[in-house]
């Protein structure tokens, strides 16, 4: 078996080395936890990744989630060549941005007012300063194993690179910077009434993934969220969703409509973008108010609102508004579930497999058993992952190069995708 890349990704890989920092310009590309060189891909189109060799892949990492249509969607696509035709970069207000702000609003409820910013990362930093400001405290709640962005109060018992690398910190982070952020165990709502109850007062935010799906996927537990929604509210905090990766994914109107549960802030990016660079947050009006030019808090940036992302955006975004996306996902989806749990059992594998409409993640733990949070999902077979990994790499699938990434079906994948993921399953699985 060939470990990763071929003749040209190797060559790619020892000229990257020598100008950036591990050859890669995000962590876990690196291919640190399962071995190897990285595949330095070359185009995508549809459900598939063809690397620089030559050799097309059935992709589930959807560019880590936004590729929901599936890569290159020409409605997608089309609407990028028309912005582009008008001018890469404005720098000014102009029409796309609010025509996506209220395409957001209809589709997610929780959000009366939207500002745009370039990722993740800024979208959940922008929440708890905003959150910070609102309530006037300085406390923030998060949980093990949910990922934040790379912000230094957030970079704490963080969920994805920083667990890949098997570094829960980050070197750079003062203690200063996280003294204010109380960590807590996902799916324990004792632990967060214990809390509550202490310091309840100096909370401003409690801010999570409301699916965490950077330490694998691990579905919430019933009751958890609305345990979180009832102390924020009697204490005066907020609550704050990352829907960076459930998004327009899960549903609609994100994880927070399929659960049931009203935050009062939300974070997005990704799947807004089609592809392109772009995140967003928004919420209750009183609170979003409260940013500047209106407020006291200070948000801004160059490139928010830039009329590429705005118009994939919004490409993008009509199509899911179409709702028959989504029932296509979970269809497909629940084909997924069952080939796996097939061909595990074939293979007498009890590891645990965990899906929500597009979104899934296999966690290669020999014992088997549920995953309720960081704990559990640690518990499992490095080596393993790694060996599944390559196997189902050799076999023309890509999955995330790390077991604590999820998976990402797109509208692209059909039968003939599933019946290839089948084939190479198999093989992975007898030499894993």
């Amino acid at each position: 078996m060939s470990l990763g890349g071929g003749k040209k990704s190797r060559k790619l890989f020892e000229q990257a080395k020598k100008v950036t920092p591990g050859g890669v310009h995000s962590p876990v590309r690196a291919f640190r936890a399962v071995g190897g060189t990285p595949v330095f891909m070359a185009s995508a189109k549809g459900a598939y990744l063809k690397d620089a060799d030559g050799k097309t892949y059935v992709d589930y990492v959807g560019s880590w989630g936004p590729a929901i249509l599936g890569h290159a969607h020409p409605a997608v696509t089309g609407a990028v060549k028309k912005a582009t035709g008008r001018g890469l970069s404005f720098g000014t207000p102009h029409e796309g941005e609010v025509e996506l702000s209220r395409m957001i609003r209809r589709m997610v409820p929780s959000l009366e007012k939207v500002r745009f910013c370039n990722s993740g990362t800024e979208a959940t930093m922008s929440c708890l300063r905003l959150a910070r400001g609102f309530t006037r405290r300085n406390g923030i709640v998060k949980f093990s194993g949910c990922y934040h962005g790379h912000s230094d109060a957030l970079l704490v018992a963080a969920g994805s690179g920083a667990l890949t690398l098997g570094r829960p910190d980050s070197a750079g982070v003062t203690p200063g910077a996280v003294q204010d952020t109380h960590v807590l165990p996902f799916n324990d709502p004792g632990a967060a009434e214990e809390l509550f109850a202490k310091r309840g007062a100096e909370i401003a935010a409690v801010l999570l993934e409301p699916i965490p799906a950077n330490a694998g996927l691990i579905l919430p537990v019933p009751g958890f969220l609305g345990k979180l929604r009832e102390l924020t509210r009697e204490h005066g905090s907020l609550l704050i969703f990352d829907e960076v990766m459930t998004g327009f994914r899960l549903a609609p109107g994100g994880a927070q409509q399929l659960l049931g549960i009203r935050p009062d802030l939300s974070a997005f990016g990704k799947v807004i973008g089609g592809g392109l660079p772009v995140g967003a947050f928004g919420g209750r009006a009183e609170v979003m108010d409260h940013l500047a030019p209106d407020g006291p808090v200070y948000q801004a940036g160059t490139l928010s609102g830039n009329p590429m992302a705005m118009a994939a955006g919004l490409a993008q975004l009509k199509e899911l508004a179409k709702g028959k996306i989504y029932r296509q996902l979970e269809k497909t989806g629940a084909a997924l579930e069952r080939m796996f749990r097939e061909e595990l059992r074939s293979a007498d594998r009890r590891d645990p497999f965990v899906r929500i409409g597009s979104m899934f993640c296999l966690f290669c733990r020999p014992e088997g058993g549920p995953i309720r949070n960081l704990q559990d999902a640690e518990k499992i077979d490095r080596d393993r992952y790694a060996k599944l990994f390559h196997g189902l790499l050799e076999h023309g699938v890509y999955f995330p190069p790390s077991q604590f990434e999820t998976c990402f079906l797109s509208a692209a994948h059909g039968p003939r995708e599933l019946e290839i993921t089948r084939k190479a399953l198999r093989a992975a699985l007898r030499e894993a």
